[in-house]
């Protein structure tokens, strides 16, 4: 009896993880949560701001800075092309729009 009512306890304290778009447990290199950097604190270092952009295939990245938003902002390129990118708290990377 107490096995039963220590499990309903329990169950009822743990509701299921809700599904959607903004419910992503782990975000993959082609996946953003957002597609514009979200201000927050960014407990990224700058080393670990470089993989995720690397990551998410951009080569020479450079000059990367943490904004005043918690938003890590620097350079790379892609496909021959440079550009603007940015890692937020969620770890997204993103171009400058």
């Amino acid at each position: 009896m107490f096995g039963l009512l220590a499990a309903t306890t329990a169950s009822a304290q743990n509701p299921p993880a809700q599904s959607g778009p903004n419910n992503n447990a782990v975000n993959s290199p082609s996946q953003n949560n957002y597609n514009a950097p979200i201000a927050g604190r960014n407990s990224f270092t700058e080393g670990q701001a470089k993989s995720k952009i690397e990551d998410a295939g951009y080569t020479n990245v450079t000059e990367l800075k943490k904004d005043d938003n918690g938003v890590w902002r620097g350079k790379a390129s892609k496909g021959g092309a440079a550009t603007a990118v940015s890692v937020d708290f969620q770890g997204n990377v993103n171009t400058a729009k």
